[in-house]
């Protein structure tokens, strides 16, 4: 197989846009979802993340990436605010409104409207979910750390509230997102479909994993 080799100078050299796109795309394929806020005078915000990353869970947490905020960043002003948000996995059938959410849309303006999607409620929680969501995740914010480097905000939060279709959990507690419907993404604008090759038994030392039976 041909190979091309970058070194940090090739790195650096390379145009902005083209530095951005190649490096993102190099991560592999990343969680998709749609952050859902709402600011104290009840204005709805909605936006495409996928930096999400799994931290434990006792207590259940998870963190994402916050881009730098030297332009407005609604998502991340309304968690700090409210306190609250949610996660909504995204489904083939709307990811190019998925997609749009990443616009610039003015602050009083809601991507659930320019998009078409749908708020919903759920459990009293402030923050809207997604209708159209099969995954939904409401979260409570629980640490911000700036990260110097290059400007990026971390959030890490707690998972207060869970809703999937029932037919996506397993026995042992494994959630399938393929029977969930949730797809993924590469990069800054490729989606794609997701299949499962096999779940393994537990790895031990001495022994090859077997495949599960679901």
């Amino acid at each position: 197989m041909n190979k091309i080799e970058y070194n940090s100078k090739d790195i650096l050299a390379l145009e902005q846009r083209y530095r951005a796109m190649f490096i993102n795309s190099l991560g592999g394929f990343k969680s998709l979802s749609l952050i859902g806020t709402r600011n104290r005078d009840g204005q709805s915000n909605l936006a495409v993340f996928n930096s999400f990353f799994h931290i434990g869970a006792n207590p259940p947490l998870f963190g994402f990436i916050v881009r730098p905020d030297s332009v407005e960043r609604h998502t991340l002003h309304n968690i700090l605010e409210t306190g609250v948000f949610t996660v909504n996995h995204v489904q083939e059938s709307f990811y190019k409104a998925a997609h749009q959410t990443s616009a610039r849309y003015a602050a009083g303006v809601s991507e659930f409207d320019a998009v078409m999607l749908t708020e919903e409620y759920l459990q009293d929680h402030y923050a809207p979910f997604v209708a159209e969501s099969h995954v939904k995740i409401g979260a409570s914010f629980r640490q911000r750390t700036d990260i110097e480097l290059n400007g990026t905000v971390l959030i890490l939060a707690e998972i207060t509230y869970v809703s999937i279709p029932r037919e996506s959990l397993m026995p042992d507690g494994y959630v399938d997102l393929g029977k969930a419907g949730s797809i993924t993404c590469a990069g800054l604008d490729s989606y794609h479909r997701t299949e499962l090759i096999s779940r393994l038994t537990y790895a031990k030392p001495g022994t090859l994993p077997e495949s599960i039976i679901v």
